[in-house]
């Protein structure tokens, strides 16, 4: 019996002594266990990389950092704030991105911004803003002699100028009103308290406009038959010579600064109206000037 408990005591302890581990030999670290997501992909399998940052979806590969994101074929950008990639195009912060078009706040393509106008001004052409301040000048002209280089114009009762009609506007009323008309000087003294002598001719002060004032002395001369705009009070001839000037300055008149409303001068105020939207009346109207910078 005793022999037998020593048997049984030895086996324990040799059971015991193989249960130990090896001294000096290291132990296997336990490997973690690989999370699945899903099933697995389809395509063509790609290594599971580093830490599991690059993601194999389909046959297109991308990087896995924050804030990308990868819209079918296309490979995101990096997501910055505010920022987003659709279609291949990229929306900045503050954009927006319409096709192949970029839209910035304030701008248009296909044409040019203009500025809106003021109540109740409609333009034709190009702006009709009043243009730089022209200083009025003094011109010693000849003007108690009678021109010979501009053809006079011939007295025709009652005639109205061409084209009138289709300036619009009060301020071309005095144009479209105007009829020549031949009185004696009596009646001109009579319905004007100002009535100058220029050139030759006679012009009666008329709400703002110089006038012909047919009849007033025999054999009177008139370059140009119509109002003429009183411009700063001065007299016809040094209105017509400040807007030579002005002209001249602009490059649309090459003449010489007679003040004389010739053929020439008359050109050269109709190229400068129609290059900036006003009426063609190739006269020296308000308008006109107010856009030459007198007023």
């Amino acid at each position: 019996m005793k022999i037998f408990i020593v048997l049984m005591c030895s086996l324990a302890l040799v059971c015991v002594a193989y249960a130990q581990p090896e001294e000096g030999k290291p132990q296997k670290k336990k490997q973690g266990q690989t999370a699945q997501h899903g099933p697995p992909p389809t395509g063509h399998p790609t290594g599971a990389g580093a830490g599991g940052k690059k993601i194999s979806v389909g046959p297109y590969q991308v990087k896995g950092n924050k804030g990308q994101t990868s819209m079918g074929p296309y490979q995101g950008h990096k997501g910055n704030k505010g920022q987003t990639s659709g279609g291949g195009y990229e929306g900045q912060k503050g954009k927006t991105s319409t096709g192949a078009y970029e839209g910035q706040t304030g701008k248009a393509k296909g044409g040019k911004v203009t500025a809106a106008g003021k109540p109740g001004e409609v333009t034709t052409g190009k702006a009709t803003a009043k243009g730089k301040p022209f200083k009025p000048q003094h011109f010693n002209l000849p003007t108690k002699t009678t021109p010979t280089k501009v053809t006079a114009v011939n007295f025709q009762q009652g005639r109205h100028i061409q084209g009138s009609q289709n300036w619009q506007g009060t301020r071309y009323t005095v144009f479209r009103n105007y009829s020549s008309q031949w009185h004696d000087r009596n009646w001109w003294s009579g319905h004007y308290n100002r009535v100058v002598f220029v050139y030759g001719g006679w012009y009666a002060w008329n709400a703002g406009y110089w006038i012909p004032a047919w009849g007033y002395a025999p054999n009177a001369y008139y370059a140009f038959d119509g109002p003429i705009y009183g411009y700063n009070g001065l007299p016809p001839d040094q209105v017509i010579a400040n807007v030579q000037t002005a002209l001249q300055q602009q490059g649309y008149y090459q003449g010489e600064v007679d003040g004389l409303l010739g053929p020439q001068t008359r050109a050269a105020i109709a190229d400068y109206q129609r290059a900036n939207g006003l009426p063609e009346t190739a006269s020296v109207d308000q308008p006109t000037l107010e856009s030459l910078g007198m007023s």
